[in-house]
């Protein structure tokens, strides 16, 4: 199976990038394709709605890292999107990559994918990731994908927070399942 997974943090180390790490593990064990865009560390303009993406030629008028995203977008199984919250929702990095699936949206809407979101928050309520999840499950219902996994990491704020946890367990397990 082709796997993307998107994160959004800009720290290598950190509590989101640790999760991915653990669900990459748990995928590549059970001998899955993975692929992985760091968004924080690419350059991805954001999308500023001039809908030329929809026209003749169907092509986003920025030249960015995205043209090194699509094909992997396109030709995924299951999109992993891996962030980050740092104010009730995913953050601006892994956003800016969503807003721009627009240009392939009439190819991903409908597709047989398969889509999974992984959070990590230092708040210790799940009131904070509620934003990201309802964001999350309205894109996964408008493309027409199958949501197949959840982990929203509370209490995460430090890296020794989420290697505590049982969240990275869940990470893998839920890479494994795939």
């Amino acid at each position: 199976m082709n796997i993307l997974v998107i994160t959004g943090s800009a720290h290598k180390k950190g509590t989101s990038s640790y999760l991915a790490d653990s669900f990459i593990k748990g995928a590549e064990d059970s001998g899955h394709e993975v692929r992985r865009f760091d968004a924080a560390f690419k350059n991805v303009h954001p999308c500023i709605g001039c809908y030329s993406c929809q026209k003749k030629d169907q092509v986003c008028v920025f030249k960015d890292d995205m043209q090194e995203l699509n094909p992997e977008l396109l030709k995924a199984e299951v999109v992993v999107f891996v962030s980050p919250i740092y104010y009730y929702d995913m953050n601006a990095q892994i956003k800016a990559v969503i807003d721009r699936f627009y240009a392939n949206n009439s190819v991903l809407r409908g597709a047989d994918k398969k889509a999974v979101l992984m959070v990590t928050y230092g708040d210790e309520t799940e009131e904070s990731a509620e934003g990201a999840i309802a964001s999350y499950k309205g894109m996964v219902k408008y493309l027409k994908w199958e949501n197949v996994g959840i982990v929203s990491a509370k209490g995460c704020y430090v890296l020794d927070d989420v290697i505590n946890s049982e969240y990275p367990k869940l990470a893998y397990e839920l890479g494994k399942s795939l």
